[in-house]
């Protein structure tokens, strides 16, 4: 049996929109030390330049895992997965696991052919989906809608702060309203922060849908590239990083710990 390591995996995003991903990487690996972080000094990322964030997100990585020493690295965010997976990888000599838009299962799984990807306007017009939805969803319509409302939304319920239906709706029917959109009957969540409110969107739907994201998969790939590695004995309390100074509120603080991130602390 190898001994105890205690190095971390450190899951990142622009915001806590990643705490959907971090929720399976502790159904599979519960004893995994975890640092969370969450680039609060440069969010938004769904309306920045390709550019910005193809500059930023390697860079910063860079100096994290120079903090951190992690074993692996997980962009838990589609849209710097999408632009930055490429250079940050080249960037750094350790296991770095993206997140890509869940195409594939959204397309395994609908009856109707027709499928959404809600996402945000820097992911859903990227190329790699154009990729994605030609290799695994050829035969079905494709539908995309972009919408940063959905993330604040997201930011704002995990803050415990109230959410408005209207809101959710809103967002649902800049994909639905499509030429097409009555058809759709799975759609893929294509930010991390949407699954934390898959259930508010789920509610507001104007008939069932079946909503899906990439978390298991990547949960699972993080356990495989992980697997020969050991853990310690009993889960850790896990570290919230924010890379900007931020007045923690009760709410967000007793959301975090209830992900099992007991510590926060700015970069």
């Amino acid at each position: 049996m190898p001994p105890e390591d205690a190095r971390p995996l450190l899951l990142f995003d622009s915001g806590i929109g990643g705490l959907s991903v971090l929720r399976a990487v502790r159904a599979a690996l519960p004893n995994a030390p975890i640092v969370y972080v969450a680039d609060n000094g440069g969010f938004p990322y769904g309306t920045k330049s390709e550019a910005e964030i193809a500059a930023r997100v390697p860079a910063l990585l860079g100096r994290l895992a120079e903090r951190y020493r992690p074993r692996l690295i997980c962009i838990a965010c589609n849209t710097a997965s999408t632009i930055a997976l490429a250079g940050v990888r080249a960037a750094l000599d350790l296991p770095v696991v993206g997140t890509v838009p869940a195409i594939k299962p959204a397309a395994e799984v609908s009856k109707t052919r027709a499928i959404g990807v809600l996402g945000t306007d820097a992911t859903v017009r990227q190329p790699y989906v154009d990729d994605l939805s030609a290799r695994f969803a050829g035969d079905c319509l494709v539908l995309r809608h972009g919408s940063a409302r959905l993330v604040e939304l997201a930011e704002a319920a995990l803050r415990g702060l109230p959410t408005p239906d209207a809101d959710y709706r809103t967002a649902l029917d800049g994909l639905l309203e499509q030429d097409g959109g009555d058809r759709v009957d799975v759609i893929a969540l294509a930010c991390t922060h949407f699954p934390l409110v898959a259930d508010r969107l789920a509610a507001v739907a104007p008939r069932p849908i079946t909503f899906v994201d990439g978390a298991g998969g990547i949960a699972r790939r993080i356990a495989f590239l992980t697997g020969d590695q050991s853990w310690p004995a009993a889960p850790a309390p896990g570290l919230a990083v924010f890379t900007a100074p931020l007045d923690v509120p009760d709410g967000l603080r007793r959301s975090l710990a209830g992900f099992g991130l007991e510590t926060i602390e700015a970069l």
